[in-house]
């Protein structure tokens, strides 16, 4: 499992779909000419449309730190109008440079280490 797989989630604001959306995009549009190193970014809305997922993946963890630089000021301005209650779950080993950034932007950040896959034998 080389890659950095992160899941987000967070609510959003009563009455505030529509500019939640709008700057949903423009941190789409930011990945999309910054970033290097993102290899998913998805964004999945509940069908009441008050709670969101997010699917990340990274080539490395250097890859999701380039992605906050990148998306830091627009991430700031979803939390302050549009979103609250943001956590955060990766699926791999990080550093304690991540666990600090997890800390900052999201209240913490639950790791999850692997343990099985289809491609990789248990290790009993």
């Amino acid at each position: 499992m080389a890659n950095l797989e992160v899941h987000a989630h967070l609510k959003i604001r009563p009455g505030q779909l529509e500019g939640f959306r709008v700057q949903v995009a423009e941190l789409m549009r930011l990945t999309r000419e910054k970033d290097t190193q993102t290899i998913r970014y998805d964004w999945f809305i509940n069908e009441d449309g008050t709670e969101c997922e997010v699917h990340e993946a990274y080539l490395s963890e250097q890859g999701l730190i380039e992605h906050n630089a990148h998306v830091m000021d627009a991430r700031a301005i979803l939390f302050g109008k549009y979103a609250h209650d943001h956590r955060m779950t990766v699926f791999s080993e990080i550093s304690q440079e991540l666990r600090e950034l997890g800390n900052k932007h999201a209240g913490g950040i639950a790791v999850y280490s692997f343990l099985q896959g289809l491609e990789t034998a248990a290790a009993v």
